[in-house]
């Protein structure tokens, strides 16, 4: 059987990313962990099971999002806990004990309830609509959070001082606290009057009723369930994070595990005690084969090792052939300023040649006013060199009559493209017509959704997923972005070229591509 240990965590804390059904998602869900469990989920390629570390109590909603909803796993909070509630179950707020004369007032983000005409809670629903928290209030200052399982139960309890967050209490499903953690120092204390945790509905006693961190409690109670449910011969997938590395390192030097390296992991790791874990393990994956190198160089060895991407290619060639316009994506989040402002004028000039061209400034960045800081900052560069400003006003859902044909006469140029879950940067490019990225760290998911849609890639950065000269360049300067926009804009032909080697070379990064090389990293781990 293969493991997998994700770092599905928020930040640097063990718990979830969850969010208010109101809020826009800040970070997108989707990692290797979700590729790996989806693509052993629905290939059968072998047995599997999730080993989840955080504090997860929407975790099936998750699950549901990631379409994986049947995905076997075992949660350390829940052995904790000891929750034993495996199904979703409803849980209204009209459940809860409320003191007398309550009135809930409805508001367009929440349910406020009331008092006896003072503010006494608040109840707070996620993405599907189920409650997740209730904030409670004296004299308009909150004093406690109370956290909501979707197997409907009370999971955990937040106590505040002064709006400041004491300590926290993670409950088992009859409303006992199990152990509670304090916040100005980040010890645990377990409850003495019921010190035990579930592991394979046994229960076990803890060695200590106080523990340093929460590391060591997780580490004990991990420790307990690899040794009593795993074999000799199991396999561990192990999502490399800074959380939870030195956990992973303390109980897995000797078991046959896999690491995965997924986009900027590497960059985080300037433990030496990680040297150890890299250099015993069986295997290591990366995404991209330019990590190959730095990962040796960073162990100090030669490593098994292969590029396997999370995210493979399906032929979906998009519709920028149906429209109008010509569009242009340009990735922003980790681009140089100074090499913004020089795209921002290179392509203003490149309008004059291309009038159907259009820019769309890609952002994985949810921030509220980003979109306005974007075109704010473009419009500053092009009054500064000159150039019609108005080329990046922000889209008016309402126009006045006498501003329309002024608008006709200038059109819109610029705009901005804010996606942070794959849906909606998949949604953005079927409708590109090229991608220009001279970022110093490539969006590896464009990059594969650009095959997959089969259009040009023109990129500063070398990898394995540009060819030069067939399905895009890679340039040295930016000054050479021109002549390649010209090359496959200005000719379908050149550009049908592209859609054919794209087309060719999508099939060294679909499904039964990554199934093959993930067989063959089992096969060799097996035998070791």
């Amino acid at each position: 059987m293969i493991y997998f240990v994700p770092s599905w965590y928020h930040e640097d804390e063990y718990k979830e990313n969850e969010n208010y059904w109101y809020i826009s998602r800040q970070v997108t869900e989707f990692d290797d962990s979700v590729k790996q469990v989806q693509m052993f989920n629905r290939n059968n390629i072998m047995d599997y099971k999730i080993l989840n570390l955080s504090h997860n109590p929407n975790f099936r909603h998750f699950l549901h999002r990631q379409s994986v909803f049947h995905a076997p796993y075992w949660s350390c909070f829940d052995a904790i806990q000891e929750i034993k509630r495996t199904k979703v179950d409803i849980l209204s707020y009209r459940d809860l004990m409320w003191p007398d004369h309550t009135e809930f007032v409805y508001t367009p983000f929440c349910i406020v309830a009331y008092v006896n005409n003072e503010k006494y809670a608040e109840i707070q629903f996620g993405e599907d609509g189920n409650m997740i928290e209730v904030l409670l209030f004296q004299s308009e200052n909150m004093v406690r959070k109370n956290i909501y399982d979707d197997r409907g139960f009370l999971s955990a309890t937040i106590v505040y001082d002064s709006g400041i967050p004491v300590y926290k209490q993670y409950l088992n499903d009859k409303g006992v606290w199990k152990i509670c953690q304090f916040y100005e120092d980040g010890h645990i204390e377990v409850n003495p009057d019921d010190p035990f945790y579930l592991i394979n509905n046994k229960r076990v006693k803890f060695e200590s009723v106080q523990y340093a961190n929460m590391d060591s409690l997780i580490e004990e109670v991990f420790s307990t369930y690899l040794d009593e449910m795993t074999e000799k011969s199991d396999i561990f997938c192990l999502a490399m994070h800074t959380l939870h590395h030195d956990l992973l390192e303390s109980l897995f030097t000797q078991r046959k595990t896999i690491l995965s390296f997924y986009q900027n992991r590497m960059e985080l790791f300037e433990d030496a005690e990680l040297k150890s874990l890299i250099c015993s393990t069986n295997y290591c994956i990366v995404d991209s084969k330019h990590k190959i190198d730095p990962l040796e160089k960073y162990a100090g060895k030669t490593l098994p090792i292969v590029d396997i991407t999370p995210f493979d290619t399906r032929a979906d060639f998009g519709i920028s052939q149906q429209l109008t316009v010509q569009n242009i994506l340009v990735p922003i989040d980790s681009i140089e300023q100074s090499k913004l402002e020089t795209l921002i004028v290179l392509f203003a000039k490149y309008f004059e040649t291309n009038e159907t061209a259009r820019v769309h400034f890609f952002t994985r960045d949810a921030a509220w006013n980003r979109v306005d800081s974007i075109l704010d900052f473009t419009r500053d560069v092009l009054k500064a060199n000159g150039l019609d400003e108005r080329l990046a006003r922000k889209e008016e859902q309402f126009k006045a009559e006498f501003d329309l044909d002024e608008d006709e006469k200038v059109p819109i140029k610029f705009f901005v493209d804010q996606c942070v879950d794959e849906l909606s940067i998949s949604k953005c490019i079927r409708e590109q017509r090229i991608m220009v990225d001279v970022t110093t760290q490539p969006d590896l998911y464009l990059q594969i959704s650009c095959i997959s849609s089969a259009i040009p890639q023109i990129v500063s950065f070398r990898t394995q997923y540009v060819h030069n000269g067939n399905n895009g360049f890679i340039v040295e300067d930016v000054s050479e972005i021109t002549r390649c926009l010209t090359y496959y804009l200005d000719n379908i032909t050149n550009w049908n070229k592209c859609m054919i080697y794209s087309y060719e070379l999508g099939k060294e990064y679909n499904t039964a591509s990554l199934i093959r090389k993930w067989k063959g990293v089992m096969k060799q781990v097996e035998q070791d």
